[in-house]
Protein backbone atom coordinates (compact mmCIF):
# COMPACT_ATOMS: atom_id res chain seq x y z
CA UNK A 1 0.00 0.00 0.00
CA UNK A 2 1.09 3.53 -0.77
CA UNK A 3 -0.47 6.65 0.68
CA UNK A 4 -0.05 9.89 -1.27
CA UNK A 5 -0.78 13.38 0.02
CA UNK A 6 -0.59 16.40 -2.28
CA UNK A 7 -0.11 19.98 -1.18
CA UNK A 8 0.82 23.36 -2.61
CA UNK A 9 -2.21 24.18 -4.69
CA UNK A 10 -3.90 27.55 -4.61
CA UNK A 11 -4.95 30.62 -6.54
CA UNK A 12 -2.38 32.38 -8.72
CA UNK A 13 -2.48 34.97 -11.47
CA UNK A 14 -1.60 34.07 -15.04
CA UNK A 15 2.16 34.09 -15.49
CA UNK A 16 2.76 33.12 -11.89
CA UNK A 17 4.26 30.00 -10.36
CA UNK A 18 3.32 27.27 -7.92
CA UNK A 19 5.11 24.22 -6.61
CA UNK A 20 3.09 21.14 -5.81
CA UNK A 21 4.38 18.47 -3.45
CA UNK A 22 3.31 14.87 -3.06
CA UNK A 23 4.51 13.01 0.00
CA UNK A 24 4.41 9.23 -0.10
CA UNK A 25 4.32 6.72 2.70
CA UNK A 26 3.69 3.03 3.17
CA UNK A 27 6.55 1.42 1.27
CA UNK A 28 10.04 2.32 -0.01
CA UNK A 29 9.59 5.41 -2.15
CA UNK A 30 12.96 5.20 -3.85
CA UNK A 31 11.79 2.29 -6.02
CA UNK A 32 8.50 3.90 -7.08
CA UNK A 33 7.96 5.74 -10.33
CA UNK A 34 5.58 8.66 -9.98
CA UNK A 35 3.31 10.77 -12.11
CA UNK A 36 1.18 13.91 -12.01
CA UNK A 37 -2.23 14.18 -13.63
CA UNK A 38 -4.87 16.87 -13.68
CA UNK A 39 -8.59 17.07 -14.15
CA UNK A 40 -10.21 20.28 -15.34
CA UNK A 41 -13.95 20.79 -14.80
CA UNK A 42 -15.96 18.63 -17.18
CA UNK A 43 -12.87 16.90 -18.60
CA UNK A 44 -11.05 13.61 -18.21
CA UNK A 45 -8.00 13.11 -16.06
CA UNK A 46 -5.02 14.11 -18.20
CA UNK A 47 -1.37 13.22 -17.93
CA UNK A 48 0.93 16.08 -16.93
CA UNK A 49 4.36 14.63 -16.11
CA UNK A 50 6.11 11.56 -14.74
CA UNK A 51 9.47 10.55 -13.36
CA UNK A 52 11.26 7.24 -13.01
CA UNK A 53 12.24 5.95 -9.60
CA UNK A 54 15.86 6.94 -10.21
CA UNK A 55 14.85 10.43 -11.25
CA UNK A 56 17.00 10.11 -14.35
CA UNK A 57 14.11 10.16 -16.82
CA UNK A 58 11.19 12.55 -16.95
CA UNK A 59 8.25 12.83 -19.31
CA UNK A 60 5.88 15.71 -20.01
CA UNK A 61 2.64 16.44 -21.79
CA UNK A 62 3.18 18.78 -24.73
CA UNK A 63 0.92 21.35 -23.12
CA UNK A 64 3.27 21.83 -20.14
CA UNK A 65 6.66 21.13 -21.69
CA UNK A 66 9.07 23.97 -20.99
CA UNK A 67 6.87 25.40 -18.22
CA UNK A 68 6.55 22.55 -15.69
CA UNK A 69 9.31 20.53 -14.07
CA UNK A 70 8.87 17.27 -12.19
CA UNK A 71 11.49 16.24 -9.65
CA UNK A 72 11.84 14.03 -6.60
CA UNK A 73 13.69 13.85 -3.34
CA UNK A 74 13.92 10.24 -2.26
CA UNK A 75 15.29 11.24 1.13
CA UNK A 76 12.01 13.04 1.81
CA UNK A 77 9.71 10.55 0.04
CA UNK A 78 8.40 13.46 -1.99
CA UNK A 79 7.82 14.25 -5.65
CA UNK A 80 7.41 17.84 -6.81
CA UNK A 81 5.81 19.64 -9.72
CA UNK A 82 7.21 23.12 -10.30
CA UNK A 83 4.76 25.05 -12.44
CA UNK A 84 5.90 28.29 -14.07
CA UNK A 85 4.27 30.64 -16.56
CA UNK A 86 0.87 29.39 -15.50
CA UNK A 87 -2.09 29.91 -17.79
CA UNK A 88 -5.84 29.93 -17.06
CA UNK A 89 -6.10 26.63 -18.93
CA UNK A 90 -3.86 25.04 -16.29
CA UNK A 91 -6.73 25.38 -13.82
CA UNK A 92 -7.56 21.89 -12.55
CA UNK A 93 -7.36 19.51 -9.66
CA UNK A 94 -3.86 18.04 -9.70
CA UNK A 95 -3.24 14.46 -8.59
CA UNK A 96 -0.08 12.53 -7.97
CA UNK A 97 0.00 8.82 -8.70
CA UNK A 98 2.38 5.94 -8.06
CA UNK A 99 3.81 2.93 -9.88
CA UNK A 100 4.25 4.03 -13.47
CA UNK A 101 5.50 6.68 -15.86
CA UNK A 102 2.79 6.01 -18.42
CA UNK A 103 0.39 8.62 -19.78
CA UNK A 104 -2.66 6.46 -19.07
CA UNK A 105 -4.24 6.76 -15.61
CA UNK A 106 -5.07 3.06 -15.49
CA UNK A 107 -1.34 2.24 -15.37
CA UNK A 108 -1.07 3.69 -11.85
CA UNK A 109 -2.02 1.80 -8.73
CA UNK A 110 -2.23 4.56 -6.14
CA UNK A 111 -3.59 8.09 -6.16
CA UNK A 112 -3.61 11.08 -3.90
CA UNK A 113 -6.71 13.06 -3.04
CA UNK A 114 -5.81 15.96 -5.30
CA UNK A 115 -5.01 19.63 -4.83
CA UNK A 116 -6.82 22.50 -6.56
CA UNK A 117 -4.87 24.89 -8.78
CA UNK A 118 -6.72 27.95 -10.04
CA UNK A 119 -5.10 30.39 -12.45
CA UNK A 120 -6.84 33.72 -12.90
CA UNK A 121 -6.54 35.79 -16.06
Amino acid sequence: QVQLVESGGGLVQAGGSLRLSCKASGRPFSRTSMGWFRRAPGKDRDFVASITWTGRSTFYADSVKGRFTISRDNTKNTVYLQMNSLKPEDTAVYYCAADSVAVTPTSYNYWGQGTQVTVSS
